[in-house]
């Protein structure tokens, strides 16, 4: 069974509901997965990723949440584990615990803080994948690791047999989806390309991008898997209409130099889900009325509230 086929084009990186003091709402976890299989808005569900804001998160809360989503959707959607540390020691280790509790597929970013070469980064995904049973998908995300796993890297951790995949940040560099295409295809033909960018979605679909990694399918999925069977009916007019107001709202979580959208995107998630998150963890900065304002204004004019 190829990747595409058992996770599909949309895995969605769950968020993480706060209570006010900002300790972990398990309760509201199991809600939000519901209303995302209910209302089939994704493919497969990704237990802290960095939508899931894994790195604000202690061991024992993302194991916890793991533990939550793998009983919530109880088969019904696969369930991904965001394993990745930033020592290989410690990613080794929780992603054992992810196939301890039945996750076959773990999301690894890049190891991050240190800058890593790109043989330790090549020694960290191989010495991950020689230690555990699962699946892995490597991560890029150099916006925040600070560092991007080359195309030759990849291609180099394709010809092991558990490094199935790889999510890129396309925003950063917009072609290199092409780039890991190359690389990877004639080492295992079968390695699957993702694009983990949503604003990036019709110039990596283009590209031969399989799928997408996407925090906002929590509004948008159903418009997500519009523009994916649009593009393989070669509709792209129809494409790029139901692209463009995703386009819209993404950019509009970005505001003010925002890098990660959280502030901005769990009230959003809030006012289209009736789902209650909470704040993001410190130190992301709650979102100010004004930001709300235009990101409210964009929601409505696009008929989500």
């Amino acid at each position: 069974m190829s990747f595409q086929t058992k996770y599909g084009q949309i895995l969605l990186p769950l968020i993480t509901p706060y209570k006010e003091n900002e300790e972990v709402d398990y309760a509201q976890y199991e809600k939000l997965i519901e209303y995302l299989i209910e209302n089939n808005l994704c493919d497969s569900l990704i237990v802290t990723g960095t939508t899931g804001e894994a790195s604000l998160l202690t061991t024992d809360e993302r194991i916890k949440l793991m533990e939550v989503a793998v009983k919530t959707s109880a088969g019904r959607k696969p369930v991904i584990a965001g394993t990745g540390c930033a020592s290989t020691k410690e990613t080794i280790y929780l992603t054992n615990k992810a196939v301890e509790l039945g996750i076959e597929l773990c999301l690894v970013v890049c190891p991050f803080y240190n800058k890593p070469t790109q043989e330790g980064i090549y020694l960290h995904y191989k010495n991950l994948a020689e230690s555990t049973k699962a699946n892995i998908m490597i991560y890029n995300i150099p916006i925040f690791v600070g560092v991007n796993i080359a195309p030759e890297t990849v291609g180099r951790l394709a010809s092991i047999k558990n490094i199935v995949a790889v999510k890129d940040e396309a925003g950063v560099n917009p072609t290199q989806v092409t780039d890991y295409i190359l690389a990877t295809k004639d080492v295992d033909p079968d390695f699957a390309v993702y694009n983990g960018d949503d604003v990036m979605l019709l110039p990596t679909i283009i590209q031969g991008a399989q799928g997408l990694v996407s925090g906002g399918a929590h509004i948008f999925g159903h418009e997500i898997r519009g523009i994916f069977d649009a593009f393989s009916r070669g509709d792209n007019e129809r494409a790029k209409e139901l692209f463009v107001p995703m386009y819209r709202f993404c950019k509009s979580t970005g505001q003010n130099g925002r890098l990660l959208p959280n502030s901005i995107l769990r009230p959003a998630i809030e006012l289209v889900t009736g789902i209650h998150l909470g704040p993001a963890r410190g130190p992301l900065a709650p979102a100010t009325e004004e930001e709300m304002e235009v990101t409210t204004a964009i929601l409505k004019e696009i008929g989500k509230i």
